[in-house]
């Protein structure tokens, strides 16, 4: 499902990422833990498409047999966008929109038609258990909820697999359970494959595997 090998990175004379490698199977929930600074979210970042390798001529990041790292840009973005959810720890919701405007802009990106859109943006929320709230903007959402819109979101396009950096460490603990067994559901219901960057030792606990990073290499 996803498959990286010799991943560098560096910024300037700092080298975060010293040749990863790693591969995942479509299906499983997989933390990636470890200390600030070991290069968690920087991996998780290449392995999401948002960033590269400093070594692309050495290094290969492939999702579902795409080798991801040759795609130019425009092809990326659109593979992204339809095989790649995010999730992060602050929602990063648009304030001016509702939670199912919000929920509906991928598919609006992808060239959804507004009426499908919507449809699945509602079955989407409806699941979450926020079927009241198709309206409201995220001001009048609590913390908990603005996260499950965030989390519909990121599944709108149906994508492989879900990339979220700490999604649990902006929310209260009640919220934060919530959340985490919300993604075994998901993955049960859809069969996403999730990659989660976390300090939550319960969620780690959680997963199938733990990837443990130190110095930035996966060392278990």
């Amino acid at each position: 499902m996803i498959k990286a090998t010799n991943v560098q990175k560096y910024y300037g004379d700092l080298q975060v990422l010293k040749g990863v490698n790693v591969a995942i199977k479509k299906g499983e929930v997989v933390a990636i833990v470890g200390a600030s600074g070991a290069g968690k979210t920087t991996l998780l970042q290449i392995l999401g498409t948002l960033d590269t390798p400093t070594n692309s001529n050495d290094s290969t990041v492939e999702i579902n047999g795409v080798a991801v790292t040759g795609l130019n840009a425009k092809n990326l973005a659109k593979f992204r966008n339809e095989h790649i959810g995010f999730i992060f720890q602050f929602h990063q919701l648009l304030p001016e929109f509702s939670a199912l405007e919000n929920v509906c802009i991928p598919a609006f990106i992808k060239k959804t038609n507004k009426a499908e859109a919507e449809k699945r943006g509602k079955e989407l929320l409806d699941f979450l258990g926020l079927s009241d709230r198709y309206h409201h903007r995220p001001k009048e959402l609590s913390g908990g909820e603005q996260q499950r819109v965030a989390v519909a979101r990121a599944l709108i396009n149906n994508p492989s697999v879900i990339f979220a950096d700490e999604p649990s460490g902006n929310l209260d603990s009640e919220s934060a359970e919530n959340l985490h067994q919300l993604f075994f559901k998901l993955r049960e219901e859809f069969g996403q494959t999730f990659v989660i960057v976390t300090h939550n030792a319960d969620l780690a606990n959680m997963t199938d595997r733990k990837l443990t990073m130190v110095d930035g290499l996966i060392v278990d």
